[in-house]
């Protein structure tokens, strides 16, 4: 799958919305927010069809996987969205990754975790913003938004670069940045 998928997950009470823009999208933020809300809704849906209330408009299927038999659910999906909620390890996992890298899926993983083994881009970072009253019954808007912000960082505001090695990245780097930027090595992941 290639290209930006607009999706809608709604019951009569709660609308969630997504653009999807990349195979990785994560979702991230605090409790109680309606992360779990979003990927129950799909479970749902997925189980019990459209006689549960929620409909799901999207160009391509959604899907879930979770658990222990997460390998085997993945094999059987193709072009689909897969929605993976908090609380499966199987996502920080080397053979997750490893099971992704060459997938025709889009995932929307929803974690609080740090992800290293997987490459995902910090523009495709959300937590949900709710809109509406919830002690009512009229419906309530769920919308992503950017947790790292729309900002473009613009040259001359950088006044340092660290690299992570110290040979070729950073040969690299100090040269591109000649005098008007510090270039600093990290001498591998353990600067910090």
């Amino acid at each position: 799958m290639r290209g930006s998928y607009h999706l809608i997950v709604q019951s009569a009470h709660l609308k969630y919305e997504l653009d999807l823009k990349r195979n990785i999208t994560v979702i991230q933020g605090d409790s109680a927010t309606g992360k779990t809300t979003l990927a129950d809704m799909i479970r749902e849906y997925i189980l019990n069809g459209s006689d549960t209330g929620i409909t799901i408009s999207c160009k391509v299927k959604c899907r879930l996987i979770e658990g222990n038999t997460w390998k085997e659910q993945l094999e059987s999906i193709v072009e689909s969205i897969v929605f993976i909620d908090e609380g499966n390890k199987f996502v920080a996992s080397k053979e997750f990754a490893d099971a992704i890298k060459n997938s025709d899926n889009y995932y929307v993983i929803i974690t609080r975790e740090s992800l290293n083994t997987l490459p995902y881009s910090v523009n495709e970072i959300y937590g949900i913003h709710s809109s509406g009253k919830y002690n009512s019954l009229e419906p309530v808007y769920h919308s992503l938004y950017r947790i790292y912000g729309d900002d473009e960082c613009k040259v001359s505001d950088i006044k340092n670069i660290i690299v992570e090695d110290s040979n070729s990245g950073y040969q690299f780097f100090k040269h591109l940045s000649g005098e008007r930027i510090n270039c600093l090595s990290a001498n591998g992941k353990g600067f910090f």
